[in-house]
């Protein structure tokens, strides 16, 4: 489907679902709709049971994080219209404390896909039989795909032999932090490198 078909189908979804999509735009040949994450589940079983669209299948529920935001999430939704050979993204808003229905009533398959954006985000589904982590270990502290959370973790977990189990410790760094200067290879560092007296030892013999 092209760019203008792809606008003039966002503009009926538009029209169709006053305050629920509040808006749309199509990039990169893809249909975004932009929606009221209150009424996600109004929006989503208009698209499966209209026949104006028949967006029968479900391929994706994800976040993204923008940390600085007021409401740092973008909850993503993605489906595909086998009818009109056309993909469509749903993006809402939500922030930490956000309650977003969940759509497992209306797309079963959007079971695990919203278990993960919890586990991985911390993304509050509402209405899910079943929201509990679903990749990280029991008792994981924090969302690991967060931008602010740390790269090493806050626990790590290791086999102890001694104890015949798996324990779970504080993250330590065994090794101090290097100095990076992060200065061009090809440029050469700006200061004496060990190894470099032989050079000027040896240019003074031969001189």
């Amino acid at each position: 489907m092209d760019d203008a078909k792809l606008n003039a189908l966002g503009e009926t979804i538009v029209a169709a679902l006053p305050g629920a999509a509040v808006g749309h735009a199509v990039a990169f040949g893809q249909l975004t709709v932009t929606v009221n994450i209150d009424r996600i589940v109004e929006v989503v079983r208009a698209l499966r049971h209209d026949p104006r669209f028949r967006f029968v299948n479900i391929t994706d529920v994800t976040a993204v994080d923008y940390p600085g935001r007021e409401k740092r999430f973008d909850v993503i939704y993605h489906f595909l219209s086998p009818v009109l050979n056309a993909r469509l993204r749903l993006r809402g808003e939500a922030d930490e404390a956000t309650q977003v229905p969940s759509i497992i009533d209306v797309f079963p398959g959007a079971d695990w896909f919203e278990r993960e954006t919890y586990d991985l985000y911390g993304v509050i589904f509402v209405g899910h039989p079943d929201m509990r982590r679903l990749l990280t270990d029991y008792g994981f502290d924090g969302h690991p795909l967060r931008k602010d959370f740390p790269t090493t973790g806050f626990v790590e977990v290791r086999y102890d032999d001694q104890e015949k189990r798996v324990v779970y410790e504080p993250v330590r760094l065994n090794q101090e932090f290097r100095k990076f200067d992060f200065l061009s290879p090809w440029e050469g560092a700006d200061y004496p490198l060990p190894g470099d007296e032989k050079k000027s030892t040896d240019g003074a013999k031969s001189s």
